[in-house]
C-alpha cells in the first residue's frame, strides 16, 4: 500500500509539474494570452483554433499576424513550437485545426484544407495588422497556405511551407512570381519527398523543374540562398534542415528559418535573436505529464480492484504451461515481429476493398488500423490454438491456463465486471486529462503522439471502433500471459519483457524503414511514407499497453480487464488524434 501511494505521488506530481511548465511556456510566462476560438466558415463548418494574442496587442496597436496550420492527421497543437516562437516576438498567431480534425468540424480536406476559412478568419481581427500576415504550413497545412493564398492573393505578404509543394493534391501550382515571397523548407530526410516533387531522393528537389519554375532559375536551386525580391514579392529561398518530415516540428533549424523568414517578410515584431528558442521546454512538460498519466496506470488499477465492487475479480493467476527453452524464443519472435510485418500489406486491405468512411467507421486511417489489428489478430489466435490442441492440452494446459475462463467457465457476469473495472481505470485517467486540460491548456504528448480529450462527435465515433480493438487485445493478452509469461519474474522484469514482446517488432520495422533514408537513399519500402510515420506512434502506444497488461494479469489473473484497458486507451488516443472523412 504504501508503494502504491508514493506511485501515486510521483504519477500526480509528474502531471502538475509538466502541466504547470508547458504553460508557462506556451503562454511565454503569462506575457502572451492563449485562447481557443471556434469561428464558421463555408457551407457552416466550425473550425477550432489556438489564438495567441501577445500583451500590448490592441485595436489601436495592432500587430502582424501569422496562420500556423498543422498537417495531415495533426491538430493545433504539432505547431505549437512555431506559435509559441512566433507570439514571443510579437505576432498574433491563429494555430487552427484543420477541417476533420481536431475540434474542427468534419470531413477532412474541405474547404481547401481549412485554409480558406482561418485566413478569412485572421482578416476579421481588429488587432491584427491586416498589411502583415504570413502564412506557415506543414505538409497538408503548406497546401491549406497556398490554398488560402490563391482565394484571398492580395491578403497576406509571406508564405512558408514545410515538408509541403505547391501544385500537389489540390494545391495551387506556383510560379515565379505566385504565391508571393514563398520560403521552402523541405528536409534532407523527408519520406514525401516523391509525392510532393517527383524525386525519390529529398535532397534531390533542387533539381527539379517544378523547384526552378518557383525560384524563376535554370540552374539547380542552392539552398539557403535568396531569390527574387521581398519587396516585389518575388523572394524565394529553400532550406534542407538535417530532419524527416515529421522532424519539422522538433527542429531548432527548422524554427530558426521561420522566425528568420517573416522577420524579413512581416513588420512590426519583436527583435529576438532567432536562436532564442524556448518551445523545447513546453515539450518537456506534456512529456513529464504523459509518463505522469502513464504511472498513474499502477495505483489506479490496484487501487480501483481492490473497492468492494470489484474485489470478486482479484483471483489468484492459474497454472502456467507456457513456452519454455527455446520454443518460449520462438513464441516470442513470432509475437513481437508479426505486427510489425503484417502492418503494411494489411492496413491497405480496406482500401483495396473500396471501403469508404461511413457513419460507423468515420475515420478512414482507423478502419486501416482496425482492419491490420483483426487480421493479425486472427492469425495469431489461429497459431496460438493450434499450438493449444496439437502440443500443449498434453500437458495439462485449459483455456483456464491461458486466463480465459473461471473454472472452466466464461460468466458473463465476470466479463461485464472486468469491463466496468476497466472501464472505472480508464475514467481515472481521463479525469486527469480533464484536470490537466482545465488547469493548464495542456494534453499528454510528445512530438507527433499526443492523448488528447475526445470531442462528443469523437467519442460516439470511438464507440464503433471499441469492440474490434477489444477483440485485437484479448487475443494479445491471451498469447503474452499464456504462451510468455514466466512465474518467477518479478514485476520489474516481466514489465520490461512484456515492453520489449510488444514494441521490438515496430522499432525493427522503423530501423530498417529508415535507415536507407537516413544514409542519403529512401525509406526501404519507399511506397509507404505516411504510414512508416504512424508506425512511430506504436511504440508509445505499446508502452502504455506494457503497463496495462503486467499490472492488470497481476491483480486479476484474467486477460479481459487488461484487453479492456488497453482498447479503451488506444481506441480514445487514435480516434481523438485522427482525420474524421464523414460528414455527419
Amino acid at each position: 500500500m504504501k508503494y502504491h501511494s508514493k506511485v501515486l505521488i510521483l504519477a500526480v506530481a509528474l502531471i502538475l509539474f509538466g502541466g504547470f511548465l508547458a504553460n508557462q511556456i506556451q503562454s511565454n510566462g503569462g506575457s502572451v494570452d492563449v485562447s481557443h476560438v471556434r469561428f464558421a466558415g463555408n457551407d457552416g463548418i466550425i473550425t477550432h483554433a489556438r489564438l495567441f494574442v501577445p500583451d500590448g496587442v490592441s485595436n489601436k496597436n495592432p500587430a502582424p499576424g501569422i496562420v500556423a496550420t498543422h498537417g495531415y492527421i495533426n491538430s493545433n497543437e504539432t505547431q505549437s513550437a512555431f506559435a509559441i516562437e512566433f507570439s514571443r516576438r510579437g505576432y498574433v498567431v491563429l494555430a487552427p485545426d484543420q477541417t476533420g480534425h481536431g475540434y474542427s468540424d468534419p470531413a477532412a480536406f474541405a474547404n481547401g484544407f481549412g485554409g480558406i476559412d482561418t485566413l478569412a478568419y485572421m482578416k476579421t481581427l481588429a488587432f491584427v495588422d491586416q498589411d502583415n500576415i504570413g502564412l506557415e504550413g506543414h505538409s497538408m497545412g503548406g497546401w491549406a497556405s497556398l490554398v488560402a493564398a490563391s482565394v484571398y492573393p492580395q491578403d497576406y505578404q509571406s508564405i512558408m511551407i514545410l515538408g509541403s509543394s505547391p501544385g500537389t493534391f489540390g494545391a495551387p501550382k506556383g510560379t515565379a512570381d505566385w504565391p508571393r515571397n514563398l520560403a521552402v523548407v523541405f528536409s534532407k530526410y523527408d519520406e514525401f519527398s516523391a509525392l510532393m516533387w517527383g524525386v525519390a531522393i529529398p535532397t534531390d528537389i533542387t533539381k527539379t523543374d517544378k523547384l526552378k519554375t518557383l525560384f524563376n532559375t535554370s540552374e539547380e536551386v542552392i539552398p539557403d540562398t535568396l531569390y527574387g525580391n521581398i519587396a516585389d514579392g518575388t523572394a524565394r529561398i529553400l532550406h534542407q534542415p538535417a530532419v524527416t518530415h515529421p522532424g519539422d516540428h522538433f527542429s531548432h533549424a527548422a524554427i530558426k528559418h521561420a522566425i528568420e523568414w517573416f522577420d524579413q517578410t512581416l513588420v512590426g515584431a519583436q527583435p529576438l535573436p532567432s536562436d532564442d528558442q524556448v518551445w523545447l521546454w513546453k515539450e518537456i512538460g506534456t512529456l513529464l505529464a504523459l509518463i505522469g498519466m502513464t504511472i498513474l496506470i499502477v495505483p489506479a488499477l490496484t487501487r480501483v480492484a481492490e473497492t468492494s465492487t470489484f474485489r470478486s475479480l482479484k483471483t489468484s493467476m492459474p497454472k502456467l504451461h507456457s513456452l519454455t527453452g527455446g520454443g518460449w524464443w520462438v513464441g516470442a519472435l513470432i509475437f513481437t515481429l508479426l505486427p510489425a510485418i503484417t502492418l503494411f500489406p494489411f492496413k491497405g486491405i480496406s482500401e483495396k476493398l473500396g471501403w469508404q468512411a461511413s457513419a460507423v467507421f468515420a475515420q478512414n486511417i482507423t478502419t486501416q488500423v482496425m482492419v491490420w489489428a483483426l487480421l493479425t489478430g486472427l492469425v495469431s489466435i489461429t497459431l496460438f490454438l493450434l499450438w493449444h490442441f496439437l502440443l500443449n492440452r498434453k500437458t495439462g494446459a485449459s483455456f483456464e491456463s491461458y486466463g480465459l475462463t473461471w473454472n472452466g467457465q466464461v460468466p458473463i457476469s465476470s466479463i461485464v465486471h472486468s469491463f466496468l473495472l476497466a472501464l472505472a481505470v480508464v475514467g481515472v485517467l481521463y479525469t486527469s486529462l480533464l484536470l490537466t486540460n482545465y488547469l493548464f491548456d495542456m494534453d499528454y504528448r510528445i512530438w507527433v503522439f499526443g492523448i488528447k480529450l475526445l470531442s462528443p462527435l469523437q467519442m460516439g465515433i470511438a464507440l464503433s471502433y471499441l469492440i474490434p480493438f477489444s477483440l485485437f487485445f484479448i487475443i494479445v493478452a491471451t498469447v503474452l500471459h499464456g504462451q510468455l509469461r514466466c512465474d518467477d519474474w518479478s514485476f520489474r522484469k516481466e514489465l520490461v519483457v512484456n515492453w520489449l514482446l510488444l514494441s521490438v517488432g515496430y522499432l525493427l520495422l522503423l530501423i530498417v524503414q529508415y535507415t536507407p533514408l537516413l544514409m542519403g537513399g529512401t525509406l526501404l519500402i519507399a511506397s509507404e511514407p505516411l504510414w512508416s510515420i504512424i508506425a512511430l506512434q506504436f511504440v508509445p502506444l505499446m508502452t502504455i499497453a506494457a503497463v496495462v497488461f503486467t499490472v492488470a494479469y497481476r491483480v486479476t489473473g484474467r486477460v479481459y480487464t487488461g484487453a479492456f484497458i488497453n482498447a479503451m486507451i488506444i481506441t480514445w488516443v487514435i480516434v481523438a488524434s485522427q482525420a474524421t472523412h464523414y460528414t455527419f
